[in-house]
């Protein structure tokens, strides 16, 4: 399971504020937010106390007191704001109890439609699934003892980072250079040929949506999630060959310990190779966490690759779409109409249902399934963090702050949203909204939020 998660005592309003401010506020890229997030590990993200006690419903120890919301009560507070012509003409939607996993509501819920990034809430429950929520991505530096060679091996990590205040729990090439650098020396190696290896993925790097600022070529060695300036978060420049810069950067470090490198080219670890050091990330748990928070879609991308490894599938778009699939298969969620591209959401060819969404949350809410609790402790908190730290803060919003937990998705003519609540009784409920064909952004986003704050307030029996 995840370290210290959301779902922890700090739910005071006061203290909230405060510690957003602290922060400077969080954001991240969804599809084209300009936000800024920190480099150092994700604080656990504050929640209201309502919300402790509604999880507490969800784990086996019965907190409520009141029964959960009936469906025709639901639909008289939801069905007039799904209407909302801003919406589009095309939508599915599902709230379920997470309790029972019964659902309470739905309207056109088996209709696949676009997700955009709530393809992630996918992608985390089957990476956690599947590699285990405690697997940490290691990063290798190697040395071939015949040609002298040494290869820096690409494990998949995209949160390893060169910056000098990394840290934080996240791996840090630096770190890695200087324990190279102690091994080299011990060997009374101080010039050597530098090259690395990225053979652990197959197939293109670049999206099919070709180069993109939220996203950089798909890479087992990368750092900093490819960018190429000191921008966290958001869009950004792309480095067009990540794996080669993070060699010349490791190269440069190395030569600032004294060790004399070439300058690296593409080469593969073989089976006698001697390793000298290695990082490694923080448990998937928190990659997961920091993925949903920020909607980080580099990380995405390579965790739906280290679902394919898991499930013995290629490292590539394809196999990780498939090896996605089949462990949400393997879950026994309903799939009808589903359909994965990426791990990210990017690909406009992805579909996702509203009945999908929802079983995905509450199988993250099943005592039987500790091993998903980081994608419900990953979700943003409206009006607090990451995706939803700039939202909820007008009239009818207003109630879900703090309270409404849940991933945004965002394309063009595409506005979804799901996630959890707790309503007024107490019952934490997951609910799902997918949008199609609303082409005013941020109106859509708004009655998207306010049908997520009514659903807060509701007890609705």
């Amino acid at each position: 399971m995840t370290a210290a998660g959301p779902w922890d005592s700090s739910g005071q309003r006061t203290a909230e504020r405060e510690w957003a401010a602290s922060r400077g506020g969080e954001g991240g890229a969804d599809h084209g937010r300009d936000s800024r997030t920190p480099a150092t590990a994700p604080r656990p993200a504050p929640s209201a106390a309502s919300v402790l006690t509604g999880l507490g419903g969800a784990t086996g120890t019965d907190v409520t007191t009141k029964s959960a919301p009936t469906e025709k009560a639901l639909a008289g507070v939801l069905d007039p704001l799904l209407k909302d012509g801003s919406l589009g003409t095309r939508r599915s939607a599902a709230v379920v109890d997470v309790a029972t996993g019964r659902r309470l509501y739905g309207k056109g819920v088996d209709e696949a439609l676009t997700p955009a990034s709530t393809t992630k809430i996918a992608t985390a429950v089957a990476v956690l699934s599947a590699a285990g929520a405690d697997h940490r991505i290691s990063t290798r530096a190697v040395l071939e003892p015949d040609t002298k060679e040494l290869v820096l091996v690409g494990g998949g990590d995209p949160t390893l980072t060169a910056r000098k205040e990394g840290g934080g729990g996240w791996a840090s090439l630096r770190t890695l250079a200087d324990r190279t650098a102690a091994a080299l020396k011990k060997r009374g190696m101080t010039r050597v040929t530098l090259s690395y290896d990225v053979s652990l993925y197959a197939g293109p790097v670049l999206h099919p949506i070709g180069e993109n600022p939220n996203l950089a070529p798909v890479s087992p060695l990368m750092v900093d999630e490819g960018r190429v300036d000191d921008t966290v978060g958001g869009p950004a420049t792309r480095s067009k060959e990540p794996a080669a810069d993070a060699a010349r950067a490791f190269g440069a470090l190395l030569r600032a310990k004294g060790i004399r490198t070439t300058a690296p080219g593409p080469s593969k670890a073989t089976g006698r190779s001697q390793a000298l050091a290695e990082v490694e990330s923080p448990p998937l748990s928190a990659l997961v966490e920091r993925m949903l928070t920020n909607s980080d879609n580099d990380i995405a991308e390579a965790l739906a690759r280290q679902t394919a490894l898991a499930g013995g599938e290629r490292a590539s778009f394809e196999g990780g779409s498939r090896a996605i699939a089949a462990q949400l298969k393997k879950l026994g969620l309903p799939l009808g109409g589903a359909e994965f591209r990426d791990g990210s959401g990017l690909n406009r060819e992805d579909r996702l249902t509203a009945g999908l969404l929802t079983a995905l949350l509450a199988k993250a809410g099943d005592p039987a399934h500790a091993e998903l609790r980081p994608v419900l402790t990953g979700l943003p908190v409206a009006g607090f963090t990451g995706t939803l730290s700039d939202r909820y803060e007008d009239g009818a919003q207003r109630s879900g702050t703090g309270v409404v937990r849940a991933k945004t998705g965002s394309l063009t003519g595409v506005n979804t949203l799901a996630g959890t609540v707790v309503d007024t009784d107490g019952r934490l409920l997951a609910f799902a909204f997918l949008t199609y064909e609303s082409m005013d952004q941020e109106t859509a986003r708004a009655a998207l939020d306010r049908t997520a704050a009514a659903l807060a307030e509701c007890g609705c029996r």
